[in-house]
């Protein structure tokens, strides 16, 4: 094992950590609530609705309404024809003025040089010329302005002589797009309130599971309860199926919990008898310290599977990196086929659990060893190194081994998942990576493989960053090995085996 003075860039990037961060982003920011979803479906139909009927009300108003002013005016002409014509001149004049005055009608003689215009071209106007010329006669003309006055001029005769009645346009007038406006807005209003009511009542339950689903994830399975006697039967049926299963993860959970205490408990008596016997039965000081270092190291694992099995047993604490890092590449510096550079500032402290990163780091050493050997030399090359960005801290250990195929690196972290041939030559169960993803998790970090441009695997985790400890105060050290290195006797070393 050795310090070497600089590192490769490569092994400080962060770029698989942040590739997979930005995933996570951009999986956040497309992500719809399902609220949302029914609501606008369910608004978009809804509109869709009121236009559709509000086009119809338009269209079946229209025939109706034609109608009735082609009545109205026609009517009107006939009365006006006929007070005039069995008037005297006296009565007459009255007769006009009242009608101008009371009714807004005036009756004005047609000459033969006045100048008009039809009604402007639209359905309601010719639809309107043509109902009043059927009811008046042939000769009838409807138009919008005579001499550039405008109005709704209507020519008949009285008796052969041609005339003019002019009424406010206002008659023929339909309901104005102001008016259709005020009541698209209003229905629009409440079938939005509607479809939000909607939308809420049918997504309840399903918040609700998902509630629940997250509760039992976290493993809070008192919290996880749905009603079971939901209205909805395919609720009620869902909501009890999920009570069951919450139950049984319960009690399974229990029992693990249960058992494991159980074994770590048993482990400790044997493991207690045996540190006593190797500090009273070893002579050699430095086998004893070692083996004492060894024994210390198997019974903080042991409490770690003790805390495992207590609910929310993990407690973030400022820890030195390089301590933790030191401390598993010593146990492991007597490996012959085995070749660690370590680049890790000595003040450079995370958030973690000791144990549980040195056992990390220790996997990670464990799987370089085996999966990670020179084909041609058959040692394995590993390089450690930590840089601290912001509040995380950058950690990378690389092997210089043949790396992992591209469509595998997925995989790897899978619990029993075993790689090809090339890398899966040693024995084990697969379970390794699996432990050392879980683990980061725990901590409160994320973990990645991606394989070297220049080749091996590089594992990155990304871990908390510790604030700053005051001068003289650093992390308390757990895991301590003797500064003593040990010298085994060499080895006879033959060509390595085929991988």
């Amino acid at each position: 094992m050795s310090e070497s003075p600089s590192a490769p860039h490569d092994l400080t990037s962060p770029a698989p950590l942040e590739a997979a961060e930005q995933r996570r982003r951009q999986r956040a920011r497309l992500g719809l609530n399902l609220f949302w979803r029914t609501f606008f479906l369910l608004a978009l139909l809804l509109i869709g609705s009121i236009l559709a009927w509000l086009q119809t009300l338009r269209a079946l108003e229209f025939e109706p309404r034609t109608l009735q002013s082609a009545q109205q005016i026609a009517s009107l002409v006939n009365l006006s024809r006929a007070a005039l014509i069995h008037a005297d001149a006296i009565a007459r004049v009255s007769l006009l003025k009242t009608m101008a005055d009371q009714e807004g009608v005036r009756l004005l003689p047609r000459e033969p040089g006045d100048r008009f215009e039809p009604l402007a071209h639209s359905a309601l106007g010719s639809r309107l010329t043509q109902e009043l010329t059927a009811r008046l006669g042939p000769g009838t003309i409807v138009a919008g302005s005579v001499n550039g006055e405008p109005g709704l001029w209507i020519g008949f005769t009285i008796n052969g002589d041609p005339n003019w009645l002019l009424m406010d346009r206002s008659r023929l007038a339909a309901a104005s797009g102001k008016t259709w406006l005020v009541w698209l807005l209003t229905a629009g209003a409440l079938s939005l309130a509607g479809a939000a009511l909607i939308a809420r009542l049918i997504n309840r339950p399903l918040k609700q599971l998902s509630y629940a689903a997250n509760r039992v994830r976290d493993g809070d399975f008192a919290a996880s309860q749905l009603d079971e006697g939901a209205v909805t039967s395919e609720i009620r049926e869902v909501n009890i199926g999920f009570n069951r299963m919450a139950q049984r993860l319960a009690k399974l959970e229990q029992d693990r919990a249960v058992m494991l205490a159980g074994i770590s408990h048993d482990l400790r008596t044997p493991l207690a008898r045996l540190r006593l016997e190797t500090e009273m039965s070893v002579m050699d000081d430095v086998a004893r310290q070692h083996m004492v270092a060894d024994i210390v190291q198997l019974d903080a694992t042991i409490d770690k599977f003790l805390d495992y099995a207590r609910p929310d047993s993990v407690a973030l604490t400022p820890v030195n990196l390089h301590a933790v890092v030191s401390s598993c590449v010593y146990a492991v510096q007597d490996h012959r086929e085995l070749v660690i550079s370590m680049q890790v500032p000595e003040d450079l402290n995370v958030l973690a659990d000791e144990v549980e990163l040195a056992r990390v780091i220790s996997n990670l050493l464990e799987n370089a060893r085996r999966y990670g050997k020179d084909r041609e030399t058959g040692i394995t090359t590993v390089e450690i190194s930590a840089r601290a960005r912001e509040k995380w801290v950058l950690l990378k250990i690389r092997d210089r081994g043949p790396g992992a195929p591209p469509e595998q690196l997925a995989s790897l972290t899978k619990p029993f998942f075993r790689g090809d041939a090339a890398r899966t030559a040693a024995a084990g169960a697969g379970l390794g990576l699996s432990i050392v993803d879980k683990t980061v998790q725990r901590l409160g970090g994320i973990f990645a493989l991606a394989n070297s441009s220049s080749g091996g695997l590089v594992a990155h985790l990304q871990l908390q960053r510790a604030p700053d400890q005051p001068d003289g105060k650093g992390p308390k050290q757990r895991l301590r090995r003797p500064q003593i290195k040990r010298h085994l006797p060499p080895e006879s070393y033959h060509s390595p085996r085929p991988l």
